[in-house]
């Protein structure tokens, strides 16, 4: 079926649907089969719950004419989200990187939409599903678009950039991340400089971080618009950052004060501030945006309970983000600290060195209580005092319940399928 057709009826309904436990009245329903489910079978209920049309690409469940019939509504999906980004015409920023997307991303969202109607990805819905959804939610009031891409394996980025089509980009940095579908490091640079490829190749402009040595060289020839700290040659020069714990960026004659914890966290906020004079928005402006921006969903997020102070870093973990938390945790000038780290996922054969590569990182701090979760740090534990190692969650929350803390600081992070957030419950 032809996709201007379609793209036709789609200007006639409210909003896209995968999924309809979250059906609006008057929105499109598109079918996808998943490894568990085929959503062909729900097209029905999409129907009765207020979908006025339904894309499947099963003819057994066909209804009416409300129903588009197609080889694969994936792909249909896809197609559709691409020719609507070429309807549209509107700028489009986008983002990926190995840690720090989501955040950036946020913050770009917070500091742009104080000047103009911005619409940006939800959550991480960042991948061959998640961008369409998210170029589909662009409407002709939308000014700007801010596209979050994720990957796991090579090409998935090229792929991504083809359907957003974007006019600007930044890559966050190149982490251990996802190693398994990489590759180890070097494949995980190559696919996120797919992003740059893209760019050149249209002569579209790259957002560079001069702090970081791989975005200086990859983008050396391309139409650049740098960041930097205390950095002449910068197009936005940062005076200087600190962070204990919460990142302050000293900038233009002011401070800007932000809720957003360790120095990691500092080039995901001139990022920001930079894209903000890219686009004017006023200074004062920007450093109001970036103040009021509070993360929430487990990303850095500063919590009190009781008498204890907890850095609730649970959304995710690989080995660049782990060490740099640590780092930042270290300098932190509290006494009684506690650190509790889950396993880190997706990094196939090298899992087991990057596991015991942070176990020897904190190996020289003695006063730091180390509670370490999961299988693969477990198979890399070590004697000391300080230490604890625990195989699962269920055996490390049988040590907490006989524990009383108090007056510490604590850092939890782990892998999303460590689900550390759990812990709360038992401090």
């Amino acid at each position: 079926m032809d996709i201007s057709y379609i793209h036709s009826l789609f200007l006639k309904c409210n909003s896209v649907s995968i999924d309809t436990r979250k059906i609006e009245p008057n929105s499109l329903f598109v079918a996808i089969k998943g490894e568990n489910f085929d959503a062909n079978t729900f097209a029905n209920e999409a129907i009765e719950k207020g979908a006025s049309y339904v894309i499947i690409d099963n003819k057994d469940y066909y209804i009416d004419q409300r129903t588009i019939l197609v080889e694969n509504s994936l792909t249909t999906l896809q197609e559709l989200a691409k020719f609507h980004r070429q309807f549209l015409k509107l700028p489009i920023i986008a983002l990926t990187g190995s840690n720090g997307k989501t955040t950036t991303k946020e913050l770009i969202n917070a500091v742009l939409s104080k000047k103009y109607a911005t619409k940006a990805t939800i959550g991480n819905l960042n991948n061959h599903i998640g961008v369409p959804l998210t170029l589909l939610s662009f409407n002709a009031q939308t000014e700007i678009g801010i596209v979050e891409m994720g990957a796991n394996h090579k090409k998935e980025i090229e792929f991504l950039c083809d359907l957003a089509q974007p006019d600007y980009g930044y890559v966050t940095n190149f982490g251990k991340a996802h190693l398994e579908g990489f590759g180890g490091v070097e494949g995980v640079i190559e696919a996120k400089s797919e992003m740059y490829n893209y760019l050149s190749t249209n002569d579209k402009l790259v957002f560079v971080n001069l702090e970081d040595e791989i975005q200086v060289e990859k983008t050396k020839k391309m139409k650049s618009y740098s960041f930097g700290i205390n950095n002449t040659a910068a197009d936005v020069s940062v005076l200087s950052v600190k962070a204990n714990p919460f990142v302050e960026i000293y900038y233009s004659n002011s401070v800007i004060l932000t809720h957003l914890i360790g120095l990691y966290n500092a080039n995901n906020i001139n990022a920001a501030l930079a894209i903000g004079k890219y686009f004017s928005v006023e200074n004062r402006v920007i450093k109001e945006a970036l103040e009021n921006y509070i993360p929430e969903n487990n990303r850095s997020q500063l919590i009190k309970k009781e008498t204890n102070q907890i850095i609730l870093d649970a959304y995710n973990a690989n080995p660049s983000s782990m060490a740099v938390a640590i780092e930042n945790f270290v300098q932190l000038n509290n006494t009684n600290k506690i650190l509790i780290l889950g396993d880190m996922f997706e990094l196939g054969k090298e899992s087991q060195e990057e596991h015991k590569a942070i176990v020897d990182t904190l190996s020289n701090q003695d006063k730091i209580v180390c509670c370490f979760i999961g299988k693969d740090f477990y198979s890399n534990r070590i004697e000391k005092p300080n230490f604890h190692f625990y195989e699962t969650f269920d055996t490390f929350s049988e040590y907490l319940k006989g524990k009383t803390i108090s007056n510490s600081s604590i850092l939890i992070k782990g892998s999303r399928g460590m689900a550390l957030e759990r812990t709360l419950a038992l401090l």
